[in-house]
């Protein structure tokens, strides 16, 4: 591939990102109008034509690692796992 397709190629897949990044946005926004409506009619769940539209509340319970990490180094050595991945950049 020449410098010249590669540069057309990476411009694409930028201006792609770029939509990409728009398009949540928009989808962020839409979101934030149906939350609106629902607790406006004090509401977790909506029918809306075929969609069932819900908003609730959900609880979990995580491993706070950096408390673990501060008042149990030796442990948290025992179980910490080094893991490799790869990044990939347009910049």
């Amino acid at each position: 591939m020449s410098v010249i397709e590669l540069t057309t190629v990476a411009t694409e897949y930028r201006d792609i990102q770029a939509q990409i990044k728009m398009l949540e946005e928009q989808a962020e926004t839409l979101k934030q109008t149906m939350i609106r409506e629902m607790d406006a009619q004090g509401a977790e769940k909506l029918q809306a034509g075929p969609f069932e539209i819900r908003y609730t509340l959900v609880e979990s319970s995580r491993l706070d690692s950096a408390k673990l990490k501060a008042d149990h180094a030796d442990l948290y050595s025992q179980y910490t796992k080094r893991t490799t991945s790869t990044r990939f950049q347009v910049a």
